[in-house]
Order: structure tokens, then C-alpha cells, then sequence
């Protein structure tokens, strides 16, 4: 009983960390959204929200493993479910934070734009002006799960 106790808290203590995290995210996007923004407050506020984005990754990682071989229990030889189901799971993780990203991306963009229409002369010294050289946006490749069909072959 102790085990599944542990293992409680465990998520218990990663939900507060998430919450912990999107506190961090929206305090620096408000801190951002300011007309006079302190962008040494705001840096502080995202660096904190990765460094705990990355515990919470960690641990739930560790958390899914446990309960991919507690579900699933422990392949047998030849067996390849569980590595599939791992596979899976990755894949959904994976689009989930991609989408979770966009969003993210999607918020910093409408916020940029806010304060390039509230205070285009503080824009233009946070390099997001219309006289900036702006770098081109970043295109994200498109990784694509493996075919069903491809998979049974090997």
C-alpha cells in the first residue's frame, strides 16, 4: 500500500509543478504585456518556467515507464507490445507539446503585436519594430509516426 501511496504523492507533486510552471508562463506573459515591461523580470519568469518544465517532463516520464510495465507487465522474448505501446505514447506526447507550443507561439506573437501597437517606439528597442531586420520565422519539420504496415514488417 506504502508503493501506490508514493506514487500518488509523486503525481501530486508533479501537478503542483505544472501548475508551478503555467504560473510562471502567464506572469511573464503579463509581465511582457506591460506598457513599461521589465524584460530582466520576465527572462527570470521563463527560465523558471523551463527549468520546471523539464523536472515535470522528467517525472512524468519516469511515471508513464512505471505504468507502461505495470499495465502491460514485462515483455516476454520476441514480444514487441510493449516497446509499441512506448512508441505510442511518444508519438502522442510529442504532438501534444508541439500543439501545446504552437499555442504558446501563437500568445507571444499576439502579444509582441500589442505592444508594437501600444508602444512602437519600445518595440523598435526590443528589436520587434518595423525598421528591425526581423529573422524569417522558423519552420518546424513534420515527423510522422512510423505506417502501421511498416512497423508489422520489421
Amino acid at each position: 500500500m506504502s508503493a501506490h501511496w508514493e506514487k500518488i504523492q509523486a503525481l501530486d507533486n508533479i501537478e503542483k509543478d505544472i501548475i508551478t510552471c503555467i504560473q510562471s508562463a502567464g506572469q511573464a506573459l503579463q509581465e511582457l504585456s506591460k506598457d513599461k515591461s521589465n524584460l530582466k523580470q520576465a527572462e527570470g519568469q521563463t527560465n523558471q518556467f523551463l527549468k520546471t518544465l523539464n523536472s515535470v517532463e522528467s517525472r512524468l516520464h519516469d511515471q508513464i515507464n512505471y505504468l507502461t510495465q505495470v499495465s502491460t507487465g514485462q515483455p516476454h522474448e520476441g514480444s514487441g507490445y510493449a516497446s509499441q505501446k512506448v512508441l505510442q505514447m511518444a508519438w502522442h506526447r510529442l504532438e501534444h507539446v508541439r500543439s501545446r507550443v504552437n499555442e504558446l507561439d501563437n500568445l507571444k506573437n499576439t502579444q509582441i503585436a500589442e505592444v508594437a501597437v501600444r508602444a512602437p517606439s519600445l518595440a523598435i528597442g526590443m528589436g520587434i519594430g518595423p525598421n528591425v531586420n526581423a529573422m524569417p520565422p522558423q519552420s518546424h519539420t513534420q515527423i510522422l509516426p512510423p505506417n502501421s504496415a511498416d512497423a508489422q514488417n520489421n
